[in-house]
This record gives C-alpha cells, sequence and structure tokens, in this order.
C-alpha cells in the first residue's frame, strides 16, 4: 500500500465509526516496515473514557503487537489533525511521522474544537482557566525522580 492508501484506511475507519455508538468520527492507523501494526478509532464514549481518541487507541495497538513502548520507525496516518493530547502521545511514542488528513478546521466545525487547548497549553500553570495550584512537597519527603535517577532497574525512555 501506498501513502494515500494508508490515508484512504484511516478515513474509511473513521467513516464507519462515525455511523455506530462506539465514539467520534476518527481513525488512525500506524505502519511499520510497509505493514499496519496498529489501529485505532473514537472509543470515548463507549469506552467512557476521554482518552479513548484514534490516536491514542491506535498507539496502544501497535505498542502491544510490536511488544515495545516506543514506535521508532513508524510512520502514523490519521483521518484528522491530532488534538494537543494526542500530539503529546505521538511524540512520547516518538514516532517517525504523522500523516493527517482533515484538520482541526474541519473537526471544530463539526463540533470537535480543540482551541481552547491549544491556546492554555503556552500559559503559565497560573494563568490557565482550569486551576493547577502547586502544593510543594515537604522537605522530608523521598523524591521519586531522585529515587528513579539511582535506580539500577529503570528502563531509560
Amino acid at each position: 500500500m501506498n501513502k494515500e492508501a494508508y490515508m484512504q484506511e484511516a478515513i474509511a475507519m473513521a467513516c464507519e465509526n462515525a455511523k455506530g455508538t462506539r465514539g467520534g468520527p476518527f481513525g488512525a492507523i500506524i505502519v511499520k516496515d510497509g505493514r499496519i501494526v496498529g489501529r485505532g478509532v473514537n472509543e470515548v464514549t463507549s469506552g467512557k473514557d476521554p482518552t479513548a481518541h484514534a490516536e491514542v487507541q491506535a498507539i496502544r495497538d501497535a505498542c502491544r503487537n510490536l511488544d515495545d513502548f516506543q514506535l521508532t520507525d513508524c510512520d502514523v496516518y490519521t483521518s484528522c489533525e491530532p488534538c494537543p493530547m494526542c500530539l503529546g502521545a505521538l511524540y512520547w511514542a516518538r514516532v517517525r511521522t504523522v500523516y493527517f488528513g482533515f484538520d482541526r478546521d474541519d473537526a471544530a466545525a463539526a463540533g470537535f474544537d480543540d482551541s481552547l487547548i491549544y491556546e492554555e497549553v503556552p500559559k503559565p500553570a497560573a494563568e490557565r482557566l482550569l486551576p493547577m495550584i502547586r502544593l510543594e512537597p515537604d522537605a522530608s519527603a523521598a523524591s521519586p525522580f531522585d529515587l528513579w535517577k539511582r535506580s539500577a532497574l529503570k528502563t531509560d525512555y
């Protein structure tokens, strides 16, 4: 399959999902070495999970199938430009390339408007609409970061 065919597959999954009750009109596939290794559709409402976006579902599927927590050398084909959460997940997964069909304006016109999040992310925590208040740990509290740095059992990522 070529890039266009992979994109059509992601869009077809989104269209099929839009007809049912699983979630929103989004689909994504992950490709490595010319084969599909992960698939996902939006399952937010059916799974009662606000993180069950198509890209996140595809990442989870690909990681299970590849038995890895990183998707190096993988390409993502998603029916729509990823939202901020999915974009972050794609960076953490370390995918090679993201191809998307429809854009954030198309999504917003259908009621999936992420503009507030895009506007909020660059603001300092104290200026965001969602109250974010730092409660500094007690000085005697162990630091999980110090423990991590010293751990011989950690897997770097």
